[in-house]
């Protein structure tokens, strides 16, 4: 089977820097757009950063300016670098794809909206 795994998210003050991390594993083909999303506690989730296959990039505006996302195309893997953090940072992250294509073994199948488990990310004031 397939998974997207994230890492990277912990503790850090204010201004500090951390790089998330999302690898997917299993027998890959292809995979879209790719994207970091955000819950904060008691918050709608929200879309952060995304990245299609040829390196698009589009960001919310709060992070515009200090979040860069990235991917390795090779390492079906995405990144997410995020500096001069703010406490209202502070929030679950996921990785997300829209289309996952990959080998079953006997067929080629595809994981729609597939989600990873999140890393948590907080910051203090």
């Amino acid at each position: 089977q397939v998974q997207l795994v994230e890492s990277g998210g912990g503790l850090v003050q204010t201004g500090g820097s951390l790089r998330l991390s999302c690898a997917a594993s299993g027998r890959i083909i292809s995979i879209d757009v790719m994207g970091w999303y955000r819950q904060a506690s008691e918050k709608q989730r929200e879309v952060v950063a995304t990245i299609t296959s040829s390196g698009s990039t589009n960001y919310a505006d709060s992070v515009k300016g200090r979040f860069t996302i990235s991917r390795d195309n090779a390492k079906n893997t995405v990144y997410l670098q995020m500096n001069s953090l703010k406490p209202e940072d502070t929030a679950v992250y996921c990785c997300n794809t829209n289309r996952l294509t990959y080998h079953t073994g006997s067929a080629v199948a595809n994981k729609y909206d597939y989600w990873g488990q999140g890393t948590q990310v907080t910051v203090s004031s």
